[in-house]
């Protein structure tokens, strides 16, 4: 079997999730089904990240391993008009037969988007905030996280890592045209660590947590100490990079 990588953007709304579950409908089943059907070929599908339920994707990889039995572009077509409107493979290109998508990633980016207006197009896709919000000091909060490395803090409680240590490459806070967009970008991610950064940080925005405060969350390591995890409908996975070399 030869190896591919797809290109994914989906709207999470009506998801559990990108990982399959029991009784619970996922992107990676939902996905997994349209390919079998269009491939005729039994074949499993794996993401480069596992978006928690509600979160979204602009550009999401998995791999999967088929023998191709059409041009990939036609397998691409193909696999759009057997799956549902709210998700989209954008592309398929071949990779090494050992790559991993989701262990040889070298970077992901996620935004979270925050409206400051009222906009009924943004309903399920955004975080609609009525107030001020002190983008100064949410922006003193950014630079804090891009010089730390642990953060146990902001993950689940019950999740099965080994380490909670994260190499920040990008943290920034951006208003423009009545929205607020916090774009992230680092070697990995814990589980819920992008909400729960958000979410302290829209604390300190509203002035109920002080920027010391924030930093003194990192070093108590206890996640009831940080701030609720921000909505889910405003998180989106944007970005994910691989050496080049990986590509065929």
């Amino acid at each position: 079997m030869r190896r591919f990588f797809i290109e994914i953007s989906y709207n999470g709304a009506n998801y559990s999730g990108w990982q399959s579950q029991d009784n619970a409908k996922s992107v990676q089943e939902t996905i997994q089904i349209a390919a079998i059907k269009v491939l005729r070929q039994d074949t499993e599908i794996v993401g480069s990240s596992r978006t928690d339920a509600g979160v979204h994707a602009l550009h999401q990889i998995a791999q999967l391993d088929f023998e191709p039995n059409d041009r990939l572009d036609q397998i691409v077509f193909k696999l759009n008009m057997a799956l549902p409107d709210d998700i989209s493979i954008l592309n398929i290109y071949e990779v090494h037969a050992n790559a991993k998508a989701r262990f040889e990633a070298i970077s992901r980016s996620y935004r979270y988007i925050v409206s400051k207006r009222k906009n009924p197009f943004w309903v399920g896709r955004s975080l609609y905030h009525y107030g001020n919000l002190d983008l100064i000091k949410m922006r003193e909060c950014a630079e804090i996280i891009k010089r730390k490395t642990d953060f146990q803090a902001f993950s689940k409680v019950q999740t099965q890592v080994n380490n909670f240590i994260c190499h920040i490459h990008e943290a920034e806070w951006i208003e423009k045209d009545g929205f607020v967009f916090f774009e992230i970008k680092a070697n990995r991610f814990l589980r819920g660590m992008v909400r729960g950064l958000v979410g302290t940080m829209l604390d300190v925005g509203k002035g109920k947590t002080t920027v010391d405060q924030f930093k003194e969350i990192f070093n108590l390591k206890d996640r009831k100490k940080a701030g609720e995890n921000a909505p889910a409908c405003g998180l989106y996975l944007t970005k994910v990079d691989y050496p080049a070399e990986i590509r065929i």
